[in-house]
This record gives structure tokens, sequence and C-alpha cells, in this order.
């Protein structure tokens, strides 16, 4: 797919560029980034030339994974205030995930990106189901789903993989008619749900 460019009321989505290397590198130093989201260690100026240069790109034309700068609404250069990524397909299923920069977390950032992923997966990407996942504890995560309007559906056990163990995660989904949207394809509940 070619890199597209999505707005919400307060947001630019945008691909990463080479300018971001630095402000990507700068926002993963955070610890609380880096306790819920697998990432080499150390991360300096090259894993993120690297992430912003190579990765980003590469994933984007193998319809793997796309990833977004999220900015303010009207300034593409800046300032990184989250990043938020589509993953994972399969079987008309995306997986979502974001982080927020420390110095902008509390201001609703992820909470809107993620809808604006949403709503760009269920009408643009054919998307049925959007989940969300997140290592068990990682409440902040876990709220942004959730004001999003993703509904926990329970707890995978060593579903979550770390470099040096299996985590359990906690799952949510997301479908087209939580946000008023047309399925691609009927769904039909269990009537015993």
């Amino acid at each position: 797919m070619e890199p597209v460019t999505l707005t919400s009321e307060r947001l630019l989505l945008r691909p990463f560029t080479p300018d971001d290397a630095e402000e990507v590198r700068a926002a993963v130093q955070d610890p609380q980034i880096r306790r819920w989201i697998p990432l080499p260690d150390p991360y300096g100026a090259a894993e993120a030339r690297d992430f912003v240069c190579r990765y980003v790109p590469d994933a984007w034309r193998d319809d793997t994974e796309y990833t977004f700068a999220v900015c303010p609404r009207g300034r593409a250069d800046g300032p990184l205030l989250a990043s938020a990524s589509l993953h994972h397909p399969r079987a008309g299923t995306w997986e979502v995930g974001f982080y927020t920069v420390r110095e902008h977390r509390g201001n609703g950032y992820a909470t809107e990106a993620t809808r604006t992923l949403a709503h760009w997966a269920f009408t643009a990407l054919g998307c049925a189901r959007l989940e969300w996942r997140a290592e068990v504890g990682n409440t902040a995560s876990r709220l942004v789903a959730e004001k999003a309007g993703f509904t926990l559906e329970g707890t995978l056990r060593a579903a979550f993989a770390r470099p040096d163990s299996r985590r359990d995660c906690w799952l949510a989904s997301l479908l087209p008619s939580d946000l008023g949207l047309p399925s691609p394809t009927p769904y039909l509940p269990s009537p015993h749900a």
C-alpha cells in the first residue's frame, strides 16, 4: 500500500520520515514506554533511523503494518505527540498499537488516533474486527482502548512475547458496528453470549 495521511479533529496521522528519527529515539527512552513495549536495548540513533527509514516503509510496502507519526493537525513537522499503527493482518482482523510521548500524555491523543485508525481500517481496509492487546498490568493502554470503544474480551495466557519470557495479555476488540459503520461481512453473535 502507498502510505496515506489521516486527520481527525485535532490530529494529523502521517507516515514517519527520516526527519522523525531523533524524536522517536527520545520518546522511547521513557521508562513507561520501555516497560510495556519490547524494544531494542539500548535504543539509540541507529535503531531510530532503522525504524523510520527501513522498518516503517518496508511494512507499508509489504502490507504488514501501517505506522503513523501522530502530530498536531496542521503541523506535519511535529512535534511528535504519539505513534499509532495497525499491524498483524489476518483473516479480516487487524491489531492496533500505540504509545504517547510522555510530555503529551493525558490529552486524549492516543484515544483520538486509535479511533481515527479504526475508522480508516473499517472503511478503507475492509477490516471486520480490530483487536487491541497489551501485557496484563498496562492499565494506561487499557484505558485508551476502552475510551476508544473497545470491549475487553479476556486474558490470554502466555500470549505476549518478551525477549526473556512470555507474559499474559489482555485482549479487546472493536467492530465496525461499535462505530456505527457497516461490516464487510455479517456478524452473527452467539445466542449463548
